[in-house]
């Protein structure tokens, strides 16, 4: 597949700085995640750097394939140079549609492929959690299976080709319901009118609360399994925390550069967490280490992590390690804060309840004032859908995900279908 944009460049986008910093590093997992082709250069020992004249007052300089520089650039002063930072074209949307990871994107393909106005706002990369996987394997259509951010640039392509407008790095703060409409606020101030609205806003990975991790998080401590970090783990041992399909996925990714993978889980046994294709896989290579009813306790670092403490719960022993590179994939928690001034209704994790799981709770006989139940993927307030991870009692997969935005296009057709304007 193709970068996107490749037609246009004429040679790569680089990223001076040091290269193993935490800004760098946001930088070049933003771009793979989106499919740009890219080159780093070293700021310490590179003699390119010459070319740049006030680099020496930055940390980080981009150079984009017409020649020109940011310093010290924010992702959307990138993305806005790269011409990828759009303004809402219509006052007025059939449905708006927030989160652009499998189920977002899946939605903003039906949705627009069938003559509705559609917006999709996306607060980071395209793709989200899925976006960062380097290998897909079970998803249907894709026997040598897909890289997520692969997967998610072609749904954006269709999306675009249909219509469908995106918005990237862009955030809800506050949304309002009324009119039989929904209304919400842009952290930049701007509003975003829609008969209906999908959120699809995911789930982002637990934290672990230990002391130091927001001091090291990016300088060898990370969220999830980037691939764009695997260069940088060649002949070291590393950690991955967590026992998911995305953990395992990353395990088997991530053997293949680095010395030894140890794959820290809390559970006896892979299978209660894994699917079988990928507990056969990691089974095979011989320089993966599982850490059995383990969990990671404490970290070190100066500038960059040093070493982990992983705590074996069963034996109660401590073991330290030395490692720069932990990769944190276990569980997550919904993004749902914006729904708190509202009337969505949400379970003590923070999962939108939706369909008939609403049907019985108190909070929701005091708020439903319509003739008909919710639909299937309907949320406490009609025309609200939600569909993903972010939904409770969803199944956790691509293939579940997009599925279920297909699905909640329907139902927004049935409510626009009823609903007078």
């Amino acid at each position: 597949m193709k970068p996107r944009n490749s037609e246009s460049q004429q040679k790569q986008i680089k990223i001076y700085g040091a290269i193993d910093s935490s800004g760098v590093y946001l930088i070049r997992d933003f771009l793979r995640r989106s499919v740009i082709d890219f080159e780093l250069i070293d700021s310490i020992s590179s003699p390119d750097l010459m070319a740049v004249g006030n680099f020496k007052n930055h940390a980080i300089a981009v150079e984009f394939p017409d020649g020109t520089f940011l310093f010290d650039p924010s992702l959307t002063e990138i993305a806005n140079s790269l011409g990828w930072i759009s303004q809402p074209k219509h006052a007025e949307y059939d449905v708006s549609i927030y989160g652009a990871g499998p189920a977002g994107l899946s939605a903003a393909v039906y949705a627009a492929s069938e003559g509705l106005k559609t917006i999709l706002i996306e607060r980071d990369a395209i793709g989200g959690q899925a976006g960062t996987s380097s290998l897909i394997e079970n998803y249907m259509g894709f026997p040598m299976g897909i890289s997520g951010a692969e997967l998610a640039e072609r749904a954006r392509e269709q999306a675009l080709k249909f219509g469908a407008e995106i918005l990237l790095l862009r955030e809800g703060v506050k949304g309002m319901f009324g009119n039989n409409r929904i209304c919400v606020t842009l952290t930049n101030g701007q509003k975003i009118v829609a008969k209906t609205n999908i959120c699809a806003t995911g789930v982002e990975y637990t934290k672990l609360g230990l002391k130091d991790e927001e001091r090291l998080l990016n300088k060898g401590l990370y969220y999830g399994a980037g691939a764009s970090e695997a260069f940088f783990c060649n002949s070291r041992d590393i950690f991955i925390v967590g026992g998911g399909n995305s953990a395992g996925q990353a395990v088997v990714y991530f053997s293949g550069f680095a010395k030894s993978v140890y794959m820290v889980i809390r559970k006896g046994e892979l299978s209660d967490t894994l699917s079988y294709y990928l507990i056969n896989r990691i089974n095979k290579i011989a320089n993966v280490k599982i850490l059995y009813h383990s969990e990671l306790t404490e970290i070190e670092g100066n500038d960059q992590l040093e070493r982990v403490k992983i705590s074996n719960r069963k034996e109660n022993v401590d073991t330290w390690y030395e490692t720069a590179k932990v990769f944190i994939c276990v569980g997550g928690n919904p993004n749902t804060d914006w729904a708190d001034c509202t009337p969505i209704i949400r379970n003590p994790s923070g999962y939108l309840i939706t369909g008939a799981d609403l049907i019985g709770t108190q909070a929701f006989e005091n708020c439903w004032n319509l003739d008909r139940l919710p639909f299937h993927l309907e949320t406490s307030v009609p025309g609200c859908f939600a569909a993903g991870d972010v939904r409770f009692n969803s199944v956790k997969r691509v293939a579940s995900a997009v599925g279920e935005g297909a699905m909640a296009v329907t139902f927004v057709h049935q409510y626009l279908t009823a609903t007078k304007y």
